[in-house]
C-alpha cells in the first residue's frame, strides 16, 4: 500500500492499473478491499472475464480515515450530533479534504469517482467543495438524504453500545444486516469475508456515526451536479432505498438509475458482475 499525509494523518491507498483514474470509496465499516471482487470483473483479475467495452482503468481505492491501515487522527470535533454532544466526528468535510489532499499527492487534475454508502456522502460534500475535480459521479447504495429519524436514533444507540461494550458484537449484527437475504442464501460464507474486513477501533466507530448522524442534507446540491451520475441501488438494502436513490434523476448531467433486486447494501461485493456491467458501460463516456 501507498500511504499520504491528511490534516495529520497518515491514510493509505492501493493504485493500481493505468489509464483514465477512477477512485472507489468504500462503505463503512469495511476498507478498500470490499471493491476487489468488482475490480477483478472490471479488469479481469483472478480469471474473471474482463467488461470489454471499457477503456482502460487506473483504479484507486484508498482506505477511509479511521478504516483500514488508515488513521483516525485526531483530536476530531465534538458537539454537532445532538442527541450525543460529545462524541467526535469524522465530518463529511473531513472526508473531503483527505480526498483533495489525495487527488493532490497523485497530481491529479480530476478524477472519475465511485462511492458506496458513506463514499458517495463523501462525494456529495466533494462536489459542493472542488467540482471541478470531479468528471462523473457513480452512486452505490447511496442517497442524498439527511438521516431520517430512526436512524438517527439508532447511531446514538449504537454509540452508548460502542462505549459500554465494544464493537465486536455491532460488528456481528451489521455484517448480517447489510448484506441481502438472498446474497446470505446463496453464499453463506459472504457473511464471515465482510466481517473480516470490519476492523474499526470503538473510537473510530463512535466518530463515524456520528459524522454520518451529522451529514448535510444533500438533496439541494443534486440539482448542481452537471457532471454525469450512475446511481446503483440494491433491492434487499435495508439502509438505503431504491426510491430515495431515484431523487439522483434531478441531476442536469444525467442519472442512469439501476436496481439490483438481489442485493443489499454491499451490492458491489455481493453482486459484482452485476454491478461490473453497468459501471462498464457507463465508464465509456469518460475515455479520450
Amino acid at each position: 500500500m501507498n500511504s499520504y499525509q491528511s490534516d495529520g494523518a497518515q491514510l493509505n491507498y492501493v493504485d493500481s492499473g493505468e489509464g483514465m483514474p477512477v477512485i472507489f470509496l468504500h462503505p463503512t465499516p469495511l476498507d478498500h478491499n470490499y471493491w476487489r471482487p468488482l475490480l477483478d470483473e472490471l479488469v479481469g483479475r483472478s480469471g474473471a472475464t474482463p467488461i470489454r467495452a471499457i477503456p482502460a482503468v487506473r483504479a484507486i481505492m484508498p482506505d477511509l480515515r479511521g478504516h483500514g491501515a488508515s488513521e483516525l487522527g485526531g483530536p476530531l470535533p465534538a458537539g454537532m450530533f445532538e442527541r450525543v454532544p460529545d462524541a467526535p466526528v469524522l465530518s463529511m468535510e473531513q472526508l473531503a479534504r483527505d480526498m483533495l489532499a489525495l487527488l493532490d499527492k497523485l497530481e491529479l487534475v480530476d478524477a472519475v469517482f465511485v462511492g458506496c454508502s458513506i463514499g458517495g456522502y463523501m462525494m456529495l460534500e466533494l462536489w459542493r467543495h472542488a467540482p471541478q475535480r470531479m468528471r462523473g459521479l457513480a452512486f452505490v447504495c447511496s442517497k442524498p438524504q439527511p438521516d431520517a429519524e430512526a436512524a438517527l436514533v439508532k447511531r446514538a444507540a449504537n454509540i452508548a453500545i460502542a462505549r459500554e461494550s465494544g464493537v465486536s458484537a455491532l460488528f456481528d449484527g451489521m455484517a448480517n444486516l447489510l448484506i441481502g437475504e438472498s446474497s446470505r442464501r446463496r453464499r453463506p460464507e459472504i457473511v464471515s469475508e465482510c466481517r473480516a474486513r470490519m476492523t474499526l477501533t470503538p473510537d473510530a466507530f463512535i466518530a463515524v456515526q456520528a459524522g454520518l448522524a451529522s451529514r448535510p442534507d444533500s438533496l439541494p446540491t443534486v440539482p448542481g451536479i452537471i457532471e454525469p451520475v450512475l446511481a446503483t441501488a440494491g433491492g434487499e438494502d435495508t439502509a438505503v432505498a431504491g426510491a430515495d436513490m431515484e431523487a439522483f434523476d434531478a441531476a442536469p448531467g444525467g442519472c442512469a438509475f439501476h436496481l439490483i433486486t438481489e442485493a443489499g447494501h454491499f451490492a458491489a461485493y455481493e453482486q459484482p458482475q452485476m454491478v461490473a456491467g453497468l459501471l462498464g458501460p457507463w465508464l465509456e463516456q469518460f475515455a479520450g
